[in-house]
């Protein structure tokens, strides 16, 4: 499964590939820090799965999901974020995400999740 990985945070960028790398089939794609750079970057790769966080330098991850989805609909993103809130919630999987978890107490949820997509790929 090739992933990309979208925060602003540089640290959370190696955080959530090293949560994610010894997972079997796992192939880190790219990464970016904006919306402008994750979207030209997640149509140049094609990835099957998209580590999505919600708040980026200069826009959040409903402008990514919008953007992409309508090229790429097939791609899964799981947003990942310090605001879940319902609304965000609701304005991620309105959008297109296949899962929205809260950073602090649902991370460890990102590997079953990219589970559940790689058993969908194949």
């Amino acid at each position: 499964m090739d992933i990309f990985i979208v925060d602003d945070l540089p640290s959370m960028r190696d955080r959530l590939r090293e949560l994610v790398a010894d997972i079997e089939g796992v192939a880190f794609v790219g990464d970016a820090g904006t919306p402008a750079d994750a979207i030209a970057g997640i149509l140049r790769t094609h990835p099957d799965c998209v580590l999505l966080d919600y708040q980026l330098i200069g826009g959040t991850a409903v402008e990514v999901l919008r953007a992409v989805r309508a090229h790429s609909p097939q791609i899964a993103f799981i947003v990942l974020t310090n605001h879940a809130t319902a609304q965000h919630r609701s304005a991620c999987l309105d959008a297109g995400a296949r899962f929205f978890f809260d950073k602090s107490t649902e991370f460890g949820r990102v590997r079953s999740a990219i589970a559940e997509i790689d058993a969908t790929l194949h």
